[in-house]
């Protein structure tokens, strides 16, 4: 069975590269933007103004209507401030502690959940930035600062964000979030590309070695496939099996794993 298989392939490989996308944190109650019947229900007021979640995550908010962008935003900040990640969470950290190699991990959310569940934040890659993370959203430098003390307040029954809204800490202007939007010339990458280079070290480090790699994708659907193009490079190491937890999209080729699970479920199973 693929889960008995799975499990002795995890007992035996001597590192774990965790890859997530959106579906982990499902189990921890984030909204599932699953195309725009997803968003809609997740966003009720933006489903009113007929407005898709591409055309929501798109940096021209910030110039156009900059308070509808920061409702957008900074309710889904603070949404990721008081969601608890769930127990899978823990239990791959646990996993990944005792490998020889350790771990690393690969995500496209901005949610900051790896970070919260207790991970080291010098073992994570977060693809398309951190909604915990700001800059300027003309931009006037390629500064990138917390946003560890910026408060939003979002008035729901409008849709807007209560002024003032976050600013540049250098220029004075309207603040956006570290984020890759769809359309986004502006985004500052220079934190992702400083995460990237961590983990081509620590996986230059395997492969030297000759050790084996378990790849453990979360969550990753077809829609935007970075995550998973990311798991299917890893994998193609000779020592190397990925092992692909998805309710819908769980297929995978050669002598690698499908999981059809939800999140929790699928880490439960192999894990636990």
């Amino acid at each position: 069975m693929n889960i008995d298989k799975a499990k002795k392939i995890v007992k035996e490989a001597d590192a774990l590269f965790i890859t997530a996308g959106a579906g982990i944190g499902v189990d921890s109650g984030l909204p599932d933007f699953r195309g725009n019947t997803g968003f809609w229900k997740a966003y009720p007021p933006i489903a009113k103004l007929g407005i898709s979640f591409s055309e929501m995550a798109n940096p021209k908010w910030f110039d156009d209507n900059p308070q509808l962008a920061w409702a957008f935003y900074g309710h889904r900040l603070n949404l990721y401030r008081k969601t608890i990640p769930h127990a899978g969470f823990h239990k791959l950290l646990e996993i990944g502690e005792k490998k020889p190699f350790g771990y690393f991990i690969y995500t496209s959310n901005v949610d900051g959940q790896f970070q919260k569940a207790g991970f080291d934040k010098d073992k994570i890659v977060e693809c398309h930035g951190s909604i915990h993370h700001l800059q300027c959203s003309e931009p006037c430098s390629d500064d990138i600062w917390t946003a560890e003390n910026t408060k939003v307040i979002v008035d729901n029954s409008k849709f807007k964000a209560q002024e003032p809204l976050p600013t540049c800490r250098n220029c004075g202007g309207v603040a956006r979030p570290n984020i890759l939007m769809f359309g986004d010339w502006n985004w500052i990458h220079q934190r992702s590309e400083e995460q990237s280079m961590r983990l081509n070290a620590w996986y230059q480090k395997i492969v030297e070695s000759n050790a084996k790699i378990i790849i453990i994708e979360i969550g990753a659907g077809k829609a935007i496939p970075t995550v998973r193009m990311k798991s299917q490079s890893m994998a193609r190491y000779k020592n190397a099996t990925l092992i692909r937890i998805n309710p819908r999209d769980s297929e995978v080729k050669d002598s690698n794993i499908s999981i059809p699970m939800g999140a929790v479920d699928g880490i439960s199973k192999i894990l636990f």
